[in-house]
């Protein structure tokens, strides 16, 4: 029974978030996340355009507030915005717009939408990302399309750290799955290497080391050859 109760719960969530996005439409939310507290449940909508979210003297957000009040029978929501700064390093705004443009201006133009938003990211400072495009494009038969540049972990612990989104475009050829990664540039990468002139001055000094410990070898190798040649003339 708990098991199915906390199935049940995370499938009213998933409903919530899908729900709150459906009512600000496409493009204007990253991420949804619900706090529970013992005053209420409270709801933390992430955005780069706090106005469109909250609306002429917060009209979206009452609309939002008497969703949850009556279809998910919520008694006490509480909505807070939380605003992004920096919208180039967030995966699910990038994927929204692509979706949005490939809407807008049709699959044929998918790579000029793709290099365009790899462009802005990188120019941003992100570490690295990657694009891709899943559908119709632009043939009959749907191909799979993957744009990157920089530097992104796909494997291991330092993957955590890459921000990744999906989303889909509803075109007339059919429907085109997004996915963006990004490699935020003050993500922690802890087997990232730095070169700097510290570094680059120890390599020097360890070459230097190992050639004279190369030229001290040939030496010791050399004394040791003479000493055996001067034993075998003396018999």
């Amino acid at each position: 029974m708990e098991e199915r109760k906390t199935v049940q719960f995370k499938k009213d969530e998933f409903t919530i978030r899908e729900k709150i996005k459906e009512v600000l439409g496409k493009g204007k939310v990253s991420r949804v996340k619900i706090v529970y507290t013992p005053v209420g449940e409270k709801i933390i909508i992430s955005t780069h355009k706090p106005g469109l979210v909250i609306g002429r003297k917060g009209e979206k957000i009452q609309e939002i507030t008497n969703i949850l009040k009556t279809k998910f029978k919520l008694e006490n929501p509480s909505i807070d915005v939380d605003e992004i700064k920096n919208p180039e390093f967030d995966a699910q705004i990038n994927a929204d717009e692509i979706a949005l443009s490939l809407e807008r201006f049709g699959p044929l133009k998918f790579k000029v939408i793709a290099y365009r938003t790899l462009q802005r990211i990188m120019e941003a400072g992100a570490l690295g990302a990657e694009i891709r495009l899943n559908g119709k494009l632009p043939s009959s038969r749907a191909k799979s399309w993957r744009f990157a540049q920089g530097y992104l972990k796909k494997t291991g612990d330092p993957a955590k750290v890459v921000d990744r989104a999906q989303a889909k475009a509803a075109t007339k050829p059919g429907i085109v799955g997004v996915k963006v990664a990004i490699l935020a540039p003050d993500a922690k990468i802890y087997d990232k290497i730095e070169i700097n002139d510290e570094l680059m001055k120890k390599i020097r000094t360890n070459v230097e080391e190992l050639e004279k410990n190369k030229i001290n070898k040939k030496v010791t190798k050399n004394k040791i050859s003479k000493k055996k040649g001067d034993k075998n003339e003396i018999q």
